[in-house]
């Protein structure tokens, strides 16, 4: 990345964050800063500068900010009309991509976008989420690959006509909002949804985010337990039950005493049983349970 495409970047930045905390403090000096930086159209395409401008025009009521964004939006129009004036020209020359004409036209102004004719989806789709929310975190727009790429694990995105980039990024935004940042927490946060969203034995969780029944703010913020497959549910209810009665029967169980003295707690306390674990001919090995503190010994 070169400088200039760093600095650009740092700003769209600033913006994006003006834009999430609905504060335009400090934007007229920034848009100004803009104003007189060489932006290109290859710049504009790398750091996607246009949809923070946009945003904060949109958003913002301070009428410099908005005569500002207006103007750099204006210029920067006109490096998209002279590159795509500049394609029919060549004529003989290969053209564009769509997709980075496209692409470069979105990231100056999303109000460019090209209309498309309708097309008829398989299935209707039943699900419905908010507007994108944009960031320019690479941290961040890795997340959200991940978390498309486990969204569509299987063909049930296909059935339920679920945009999987959109609700991804939904569930990362809603991820960031309640951790503040792309710290360890984040990353293991985004790690835990990941895992449990591509589960093959799990696949109720994925389809229930999936068409709405589970919101993007809900998994955001679902512990692991309450992700888990009904299956591995009942399999921790049940183990749960088995190690209550068996600290209940190592309470109940045997005699209790005050002839032993824990290692660890000092009490008296004690309840102990005694079991042949050698030969008949040898004494019984005595085990010894602190009814205090739960710490459990062999007395030979």
């Amino acid at each position: 990345m070169t400088g200039k495409e760093e600095e650009i970047a740092r700003i769209a930045r600033r913006l994006e964050k003006m834009v999430t905390k609905k504060s335009a403090e400090g934007a007229v000096d920034l848009l100004k800063e803009l104003k007189g930086l060489p932006v290109t159209l290859h710049l504009l395409q790398a750091t996607r500068v246009g949809m923070s401008v946009n945003a904060l025009r949109k958003q913002s009521s301070d009428v410099e900010v908005i005569t500002l964004a207006k103007s750099l939006i204006k210029s920067w129009k006109k490096l998209l009309d002279a590159s795509d004036g500049k394609a029919r020209d060549r004529g003989r020359g290969p053209p564009l991509p769509a997709s980075s004409s496209r692409d470069a036209s979105e990231a100056v102004d999303p109000s460019r976008r090209r209309p498309e004719m309708p097309r008829t989806p398989s299935t209707p789709r039943i699900t419905t989420f908010p507007p994108v929310p944009i960031t320019c975190d690479a941290v961040r727009t890795k997340c959200r690959e991940m978390l498309t790429a486990a969204l569509q694990s299987d063909s049930d995105h296909v059935a339920t006509g679920t945009d999987c980039e959109h609700l991804s990024a939904q569930i990362e935004e809603c991820i960031f909002l309640d951790v503040g940042s792309t710290d360890m927490k984040y990353k293991n946060r985004v790690r835990s949804r990941i895992s449990n969203l591509r589960d093959a034995k799990n696949p109720e969780l994925r389809r229930n985010v999936l068409c709405g029944a589970i919101t993007p703010q809900q998994i955001a913020v679902m512990t692991s337990e309450e992700m888990a497959s009904d299956e591995l549910k009942e399999m921790r209810k049940a183990m749960t039950k088995e190690a209550i009665r068996e600290h209940q029967m190592a309470r109940t169980g045997g005699t209790q005493t005050d002839l032993f003295t824990c290692s660890k707690c000092r009490k008296k306390n004690c309840t102990y049983t005694q079991v042949q674990t050698r030969s008949s001919d040898e004494p019984m090995t005595t085990f010894v349970v602190c009814n205090e503190c739960g710490n459990r010994w062999k007395f030979c």
